[in-house]
């Protein structure tokens, strides 16, 4: 996978392990542009899913990563635009394979039921793994509804 700028999003819940992947990046050297949200102050999951989203289609991050408590609602906002393929991951096999089959372009993380040696493995696969292509391109181009 060709890194850009990593784009970030999180709500309240996903704040403590958001900050955790920013700190994870930046003794990686890789870039990142946080979309929010700033604190662990009660939140809307969307305020921050739709930028990151948006950057990533635009091109201008990639890939992103995205964190809420269960990574369930915000996966549901990633995936509600087009050109986004939002995967949540708490097993790292599981980020290697929607990498692999899917081309993942949004890692999803679920902030209270993983542990930042978890969060570490799972990144390490996603940005690690390259799309296989193939038969998988065919059902990818399936996806975005016309």
């Amino acid at each position: 996978m060709e890194i850009k700028t990593i784009g970030l999003a999180s709500d309240h819940a996903g704040y403590e392990l958001k900050e955790f992947v920013k700190t994870y990046l930046q003794g990686k050297g890789i870039a990142y542009k946080d979309f929010g949200t700033d604190s662990e102050a009660s939140c809307d999951y969307p305020d921050y899913a739709h930028p990151l989203a948006l950057a990533v289609e635009e091109g201008t991050c990639y890939p992103g990563i995205a964190i809420c408590g269960s990574g369930e609602g915000i996966s549901m906002t990633l995936n509600k635009h087009q050109g986004i393929r939002a995967a949540l991951c708490w097993h790292p096999e599981i980020a290697s394979l929607t990498r692999q089959h899917n081309d993942a372009n949004v890692l999803v993380m679920p902030g209270r039921f993983i542990s930042h040696e978890e969060a570490v493995a799972i990144m390490d696969n996603f940005l690690g793994t390259a799309f296989e292509g193939g038969r998988h391109q065919g059902r990818i181009d399936k996806i975005p509804v016309k």
